[in-house]
């Protein structure tokens, strides 16, 4: 008797820790990645929302992000972010400075450049429904991370149930602030040379370069 509440409690613990990766978030994740996956290219609107409702902190930012394989450069009012894929810049406009930094994609948590291939590694996913943002029907899918330290502790993704567009995501931090990063414009294919993710200091005359690599 004793053997058989054994056995009988490891297989609901088992099927408790298997519904973690769920096989119908799975199957929409899959669908999304191939569609990003089939663009040699795109551009979009994105607008950045942090919120913390415990300080009741609230700021908005937009922008436009350019992306190309592994390459992306994120254009905003405050500041530039260029990644080549080895090599990123951020530059801030106001203080005409630009800090260079080695870029590792393995030591990276988030390359928004690949937002549509995080849940490959390091991730638990459950889908949680559908609901309307928007005007569009979603599917909701929470990505939580495997190791314990990550600096989130979710982040939420709304795809395009037609389409399989990403919607949006929020990267959920544990100190309870949140980044809302919502997709609009979209424009796959954009004809874009590798040398737009590169920053060129004859551009920028007067700029301070502080290079930390």
């Amino acid at each position: 008797m004793k053997k058989f509440i054994f056995l009988a409690f490891a297989l609901v613990a088992f099927n408790a820790a298997f519904a973690q990766y769920d096989a119908q978030a799975l199957a929409t994740l899959d669908a999304m990645s191939q569609k990003y996956k089939a663009f040699t290219s795109f551009e979009a609107n994105i607008t950045t929302t942090m919120t913390n409702e415990t300080e009741g902190v609230k700021e908005e930012y937009k922008g436009k992000i350019t992306v190309k394989g592994d390459k992306y450069r994120l254009v905003m009012s405050e500041q530039e972010i260029i990644n080549n894929g080895t090599t990123q810049w951020t530059y801030i406009p106001s203080a005409k400075e630009v800090t260079i930094d080695n870029y590792d994609a393995n030591t990276s948590e988030i390359n928004p450049s690949k937002i549509y291939e995080i849940y490959k590694k390091g991730f638990k996913y459950l889908h949680n429904g559908d609901r309307t943002e928007g005007g569009v029907t979603v599917e909701e899918i929470d990505l939580v991370p495997e190791k314990k330290d990550a600096q989130f502790f979710k982040i939420k993704m709304l795809i395009n149930k037609k389409d399989r567009s990403i919607q949006s995501w929020t990267m959920m931090e544990k100190n309870g602030t949140n980044y809302k990063y919502t997709i609009s414009k979209f424009t796959p294919n954009v004809a874009v040379a590798d040398t737009f993710f590169a920053f060129d200091t004859k551009k920028y005359p007067g700029v301070e370069v502080i290079d930390l690599r």
